[in-house]
């Protein structure tokens, strides 16, 4: 292979079409930050604030930062909470519900709130409303087997106090009340039930990003490079690594950043980047896109009869993205409502990225992994294929589900963000797709990546301090480290599910800061405790 490069090379020469590179003088940062979305925003904002003389850049491709995945019309904008998303409480062989990645992912959006609210406090973050609002979460089914489980589900949950508050309904009239929109037009002999909680979210991640970037840029030792792309990535013999970086407003014009500590926050382009590094770390993974569709109304009076984000059940061999989901959303300074998402395919691994994309990062380590994977998981496959073949008409009706009176004159298509489903080796099974978000760091933890999609960014403070616990290890046993990030994170260090004071402490707080809605619970009333009191008298 190379010595084909090279002889193409030779032919460019000779031809005089191959483009002239200029290199600049190396530069030397503490931390090269490589994407400019949330993920790299919340961990510049932390170095800086833990570490405000260190020398931090960040790169990123296009003109602007939060373009891609971070962009409030990318992605879902649910504060996920695992209040409403029905995946993240499978059940069980013996007919229990498995909850325990709901409450951590709960914990762990609680550690976003206390972010976002402190960086409020500190003047980073300004006008809560832009970035984040409260809307009603809802789960909502139909059918005799979906109402059992989730009443199930919701019997689970008020064993934990994350989910205080958290009502269950199987009558028609009730849930009309909460979203009259997914009762109206319906058949009234369908068996339907669902959970309200007043305490969801609607979080704008790009907004979010813009600010917390504003804010880094003030900084004497921060430097944004927009329309520069990371080239390649050298580790030096001592242990720092050699960033070559293309200024796209100047073809041909090459710069060096060398750095002890490099972040790959990128979006689906991080694969193939963590690939370029050469890591074992990074060798054992492969990538499919998954494109996204929603479609969207602002018409207000269709609008103002759904104030809620209501989620029901993934189809069979779904990706936890395309969990149908019927939202309020607050983009571009006014509500409206998206529903979907739709599934699209595409080689790119970015919305605005190559169709290469996909071809590029597979290797001879990582092919046969990708094709078990594809073998294995024949639902996922058809389930592609169905959602590939569907027309406007297919979509208006699939809406028709959960809005039985949708006109489709009103609705129309927006092409979403783009995510790539991550595949992880596995000695037994050849490969395992990998459905959440996983964090790759080299062994000296001088590299890491962010792979993966959902929950993402609504856990992107918890993803970065756990990052942190490894990239910058000595530094977080110091008194220094643990202190800050205790005042940045207040609940920093004890778990907040089962200390019901703690919990109603941390939402009352920021509630207050980020002017959310809440009211605190009557602890002898709420359904958490009335549990609480069952057990204590068995």
């Amino acid at each position: 292979m190379r010595n084909m490069a090279g002889l193409l090379t030779v032919c460019l020469k000779t031809l005089g079409l191959e483009k002239k590179t200029t290199m600049e003088e190396e530069t030397t940062v503490d931390v090269l930050l490589i994407g400019g979305g949330i993920m790299s925003a919340t961990l510049g904002t932390f170095l800086q604030e833990l570490e405000p003389e260190w020398r931090i850049a960040m790169v990123e491709r296009l003109d602007g930062i939060a373009e891609e995945s971070s962009n409030g019309w990318n992605n879902a904008g649910t504060g996920h909470s695992a209040l409403l998303e029905l995946n993240y409480t499978p059940e069980q062989a013996d007919g229990s519900i498995n909850v325990t990645k709901a409450v951590n992912i709960n914990e762990s959006f609680q550690i976003s709130r206390q972010f976002w609210a402190h960086q409020v406090k500190r003047g980073i973050m300004h006008t809560p409303r832009r970035f984040i609002s409260s809307i009603p979460h809802m789960s909502f089914v139909w059918g005799k087997e979906n109402v059992r489980f989730l009443k199930k589900r919701h019997e689970a949950l008020q064993k934990h106090s994350l989910f205080r508050g958290m009502e269950f309904s199987d009558d028609p009239e009730q849930i009309k009340q909460w979203a009259p929109s997914i009762i109206e037009g319906r058949d009234r002999d369908q068996q339907v039930a669902a959970t309200y909680i007043r305490s969801g979210t609607d979080v704008n991640f790009g907004e979010i990003t813009r600010q917390l970037v504003s804010s880094l840029k003030k900084n004497p030792n921060f430097r944004l490079h927009t329309r520069h792309e990371v080239r390649d990535l050298q580790r030096m013999a001592d242990g720092r690594w050699r960033v070559t970086i293309a200024d796209l407003t100047q073809p041909g014009r090459l710069k060096v950043v060398n750095t002890g500590h490099v972040f790959i926050g990128a979006g689906g382009a991080a694969l193939t980047l963590l690939q370029k590094t050469g890591i074992p770390e990074g060798k054992r993974f492969a990538g499919f896109p998954v494109g996204g569709e929603f479609i969207v109304t602002d018409n207000p009076e269709v609008v103002k009869r759904h104030q809620a984000k209501v989620y029901g059940k993934a189809s069979v061999g779904a990706p936890p993205m395309s969990v149908p989901h019927l939202d309020t959303r607050t983009l571009d300074g006014k509500q409206v409502l998206l529903f979907g998402p739709f599934a699209s395919f595409s080689t790119r691994f970015l919305k605005q990225g190559s169709l290469w994309d996909m071809f590029r990062s597979i290797n001879p380590g990582n092919l046969i992994p990708m094709l078990r994977v594809g073998l294995s998981n024949f639902n996922l496959v058809k389930y592609l294929i169905g959602q590939l073949m569907l027309n406007d008409d297919d979509r208006h009706q699939a809406l028709r589900t959960y809005f039985p009176d949708a006109k489709k004159e009103d609705w129309r298509r927006v092409k979403a963000g783009q995510r790539v489903q991550i595949i992880e080796q596995d000695a037994q099974k050849g490969g395992v797709l990998k459905l959440g978000t996983e964090v790759v760091t080299s062994a000296d933890g001088s590299i890491s990546a962010l792979l993966g999609a959902s929950p993402g960014a609504s856990t992107a403070a918890t993803i970065m301090v756990e990052l942190m616990g490894k990239a910058f290890a000595p530094q977080m046993k110091t008194d220094k480290w643990q202190n800050t990030l205790k005042t940045i994170i207040p609940s920093w260090g004890q778990k907040l599910n089962g200390n019901v004071a703690a919990t109603e402490n941390v939402l009352a707080e920021t509630s207050r800061i980020l002017q959310l809605d809440y009211s605190p619970l009557n602890a002898a009333n709420d359904e958490h405790s009335k549990h609480q009191a069952s057990v204590a008298g068995k």
